[in-house]
């Protein structure tokens, strides 16, 4: 249905949003990393402006786990 195409339509997300949801789960770049067991090399180039010769476009599903594993836990 809807939500279905929703998903297949997600693109990577900006590397401004990715910092701004790192910092806002209070992570660094080691952590966030660990998170997706990415080295933090590799977070950093999903963080590089886009267009400069560091950054690599970070994959959606990527981007979807970081957002369900760095939300705050309930209780």
């Amino acid at each position: 249905g809807v939500e279905l195409m929703k998903i297949a339509m997600l693109s990577s997300p900006p590397s401004l949003e990715i910092r701004a949801a790192r910092e806002a789960a209070g992570l660094s770049q080691d952590a966030a990393a660990a998170l997706l067991y990415k080295a933090r090399g590799t977070w950093a180039q999903w963080e590089a402006r886009e267009g400069s010769p560091n950054h690599r476009a970070m994959d959606p599903a990527f981007w979807e786990l970081f957002q369900l594993k760095a939300r705050p836990k309930p209780g």
